[in-house]
């Protein structure tokens, strides 16, 4: 082979690499992934999965797993976010598989992995949200959460109390519901789809997702846009019932521990566990 054909043919193949990685081959955008969580026996929780499929169909990459997953998943999207192949991270879950993302997020936060969304769907249990979370959008017929220490994110405790035809068990599947989430996690996923022009490469500390959260519309579950209030309000009601408090920062402290808004009723009473 001449030396001339040598030249030729390893220019070829450089463009060809250029051309497949991208204009800046150096800088690979890192996919979005909704790791969705059902509860108790991997049977009941199934609106976790056509919530999967609605996010597939609008180009964002879910997967559903059961709740007793949580730890092994936990350490796959840390891997994968060092690896810079997957941000931003996005936690949903039902019942127990609500609890599991939960714990899921504070395991990823002791791994210093940020994460820019957790949806529980009506946990069996109070928790405190992660300082590594941008949002929590906690949609519940019985538990509150509140900001844990060093959670400068935004809280959202959608009381659905007043909501009669929703319960424990129908709750994930929700067509409002599903509507407002998908919301959410298109807001995320499009701003990370499209970085700032201060950082061309796009962001993987989670910041750009968190700017995104605060600063975005959002629909509420009658429909509505709203932008997230930036001081607690007042907890207010929507067209279908339900009651939503709201907070960015820790509000004033009660016994010296930080809290939302408690439900009026339901936080000591006995539910199904799923």
């Amino acid at each position: 082979m001449s030396a001339w054909w040598r030249f030729t043919a390893a220019g070829l193949l450089a463009a060809g690499m250029t051309f497949a990685l991208g204009s800046n081959p150096g800088v690979a955008q890192s996919r979005a992934h909704v790791y969705l969580l059902r509860g108790l026996m991997n049977i009941f929780s199934l609106g976790m999965d056509t919530l999967a499929e609605e996010l597939e169909r609008r180009g964002v990459h879910a997967t559903v797993d059961n709740y007793a997953s949580w730890q092994t998943l936990a350490d796959q999207a840390a891997s994968k976010y060092g690896a810079g192949s997957e941000a931003p991270i996005i936690l949903i879950g039902h019942s127990l598989g609500a609890d599991a993302v939960m714990e899921m997020a504070a395991y990823l936060g002791r791994r210093g992995i940020p994460v820019a969304l957790v949806v529980p769907f009506d946990c069996t249990a109070s928790f405190s949200a992660s300082p590594n979370v941008a949002r929590v959008l906690n949609l519940t017929k019985h538990y509150y959460m509140s900001p844990g220490p060093g959670f400068h994110g935004s809280l959202v405790n959608l009381d659905l109390t007043s909501s009669g035809n929703i319960d424990h068990l129908n709750i994930d599947k929700s067509p409002r519901l599903h509507a407002r989430v998908i919301g959410e996690v298109l807001a995320i996923v499009g701003a990370h789809r499209a970085p700032t022009a201060t950082d061309p490469g796009g962001d993987r500390t989670g910041s750009t997702s968190e700017a995104a959260v605060k600063s975005a519309p959002t629909p509420t579950a009658g429909g509505e846009m709203v932008k997230p209030a930036q001081t607690p309000p007042a907890a207010a009601k929507t067209d279908d019932g339900a009651t939503s408090a709201t907070a960015t920062v820790p509000p004033a402290v009660d016994g010296g521990t930080p809290m939302i808004a408690r439900p009026e009723s339901g936080s000591a009473h006995a539910h199904p566990v799923q």
